[in-house]
């Protein structure tokens, strides 16, 4: 179970891997050199055979049948042929114990026909009788020819070949253990190490103290540990942002609870304000009693649901124009004093299919942002509400000519508590409003901003489909 471990961790392969790459490379070296070994063999046997021949030719005697047996074995041939001035001369002889089984010319070999050669003796147990021809040395005749047994050949090339194998094995392990050190020492202690602060962070992923610091002098595991990085300070920030987002929620509950008493209280009082004889109040009256019953409404939704989801859309078909000319009245109530003019473009007929109440909250954020950001320059403006519709479905868009979003808000859009370009802002009122955009299957983009003013779009599909991505500047 250990060797089984070691072999699945990534040292492991890699030691295991480069043992074989290495035994690998020692067998491509293995061949050539067994085929170097035959031919220095079979060359030092000429070399002897031609040492004896020449021996017996300087006496110019005959000699005696034991010398020259003696003479073929300290060679290891039984028979050797000179050829000197165009003449072929057997100098030394003894019987051959079988034919001769193939003939090999080392004059002028190729490699392959070495390896080739080499191959094919080792393959073949069987002893046999071979004939070898070769340059003399020192070029002491055309050529030496002799003949010899191929069986202590293939011993030798076996011995020497068990022996460059071991050393092989050796060179191999050696290698191979070295670079796992090495391995283990650049490349899986640095992965343990952000494994491990992986797992630190995991515990306790609030804790801005658990971010990972850069370490690693390797450049791709340096880029790892930056990505960490930036994504773990990342997650602790949204995790922190989620937490207060809860806190808020809790406080946002009670809040709710109380005013919703408050609330009660004074949309009775409204109520009995219809029935004054003032024409102002009369007239002002039953748009006071709509503000306070919405708000009663939200603060009922907010204790129901507990949480900062919408409830799905009521759909129902109506005037958009009416609806827009309610929230234009009362943003003019709030606007008094300030010199901004609103101006709307809604056909009178055009009939939409919405919830009223969610797309009233929507139009009035808008509406209200743009507003504030005229009253915050101290100069004229003007707010434009269009709409319309296409085959696709209905557009509205709301415009104004204040001084544009800052490039905080741009980056940050649609996201609560960081997309407020008013100082005191909280950016709510344009989250809230894309997430009920997005509830209608519908979309809110900003078409443009900058110095001559900024413009929003709303669109809504004739037909509810699922919630579209967040939307995007």
């Amino acid at each position: 179970m250990g060797r089984l471990k070691l072999f699945n961790t990534l040292s492991g392969r890699f030691l295991l891997l480069t043992m074989l790459f290495v035994m690998l490379a020692e067998v491509l070296i293995f061949v050539p050199s067994v085929a170097r070994f035959r031919q220095d063999y079979i060359l030092s046997r000429l070399e002897r055979a031609q040492i004896a021949s020449l021996a017996l030719l300087a006496t110019d005697e005959m000699i005696d049948e034991n010398l020259e047996r003696e003479l073929l074995e300290n060679a290891e041939v039984y028979n050797v042929v000179l050829r000197r001035d165009e003449v072929r001369q057997l100098v030394l002889t003894s019987p051959i114990p079988a034919p001769i089984y193939q003939s090999y010319d080392l004059r002028a070999p190729s490699a392959w026909e070495l390896i080739r050669d080499a191959i094919a003796c080792l393959a073949d147990p069987a002893p046999r009788i071979i004939r070898v021809i070769g340059d003399p040395v020192k070029q002491a005749g055309l050529l030496i020819e002799v003949t010899m047994d191929s069986g202590p050949l293939r011993t030798a090339m076996i011995d020497y070949g068990l022996r460059l194998l071991g050393l092989s094995a050796v060179i191999s392990a050696v290698t191979a253990a070295l670079l796992f050190l090495a391995v283990r020492q650049v490349l899986v202690a640095p992965i343990r190490r952000l494994v491990s602060q992986m797992q630190l962070y995991a515990e306790a992923p609030e804790d801005a103290r658990r971010v990972i610091e850069p370490r690693a002098q390797v450049i791709e595991l340096r880029e790892a540990e930056e990505a960490l990085r930036s994504m773990e300070r990342q997650l602790t920030g949204a995790l922190r942002q989620k937490e207060r987002l809860a806190q808020l929620g809790g406080g946002v509950a009670k809040v709710s609870h109380d005013l919703r008493n408050i609330l009660t209280t004074a949309r009775l009082l409204a109520d009995r304000m219809e029935r004054s004889d003032d024409p102002m109040v009369k007239r002002a009256a039953p748009k006071l009693v709509g503000s306070i019953s919405r708000a009663v409404a939200l603060c009922e939704s907010t204790l129901a649901f507990g949480k900062a989801d919408e409830p799905p859309p009521a759909l129902t078909r109506f005037m958009l124009a009416g609806l827009v000319r309610e929230i234009v009245e009362g943003e003019r109530l709030s606007a008094a004093g300030s010199a901004v003019e609103f101006l709307t473009d809604v056909p009178p007929s055009l009939t939409i299919r919405a919830d009223q109440e969610q797309l009233h909250r929507v139009l009035t954020n808008l509406v209200r942002n743009a507003r504030q950001a005229i009253e915050a320059t101290e100069r004229p403006g003007t707010i434009e509400i269009g709409a319309g519709e296409d085959d696709q479905g209905w557009w509205i868009r709301v415009g104004d000519t204040g001084p544009g979003l800052p490039e905080r808000a741009r980056d940050h859009l649609f996201q609560p508590f960081q997309g407020g370009y008013r100082k005191g802002g909280t950016g709510l009122g344009l989250a809230i409003a894309a997430e009920l955009v997005r509830g209608h299957g519908g979309r809110l983009e900003l078409l443009k901003t900058g110095a001559e003013g900024t413009e929003f779009i709303i669109r809504l599909p004739r037909e509810l489909t699922p919630a579209s991505p967040s939307p995007t500047a």
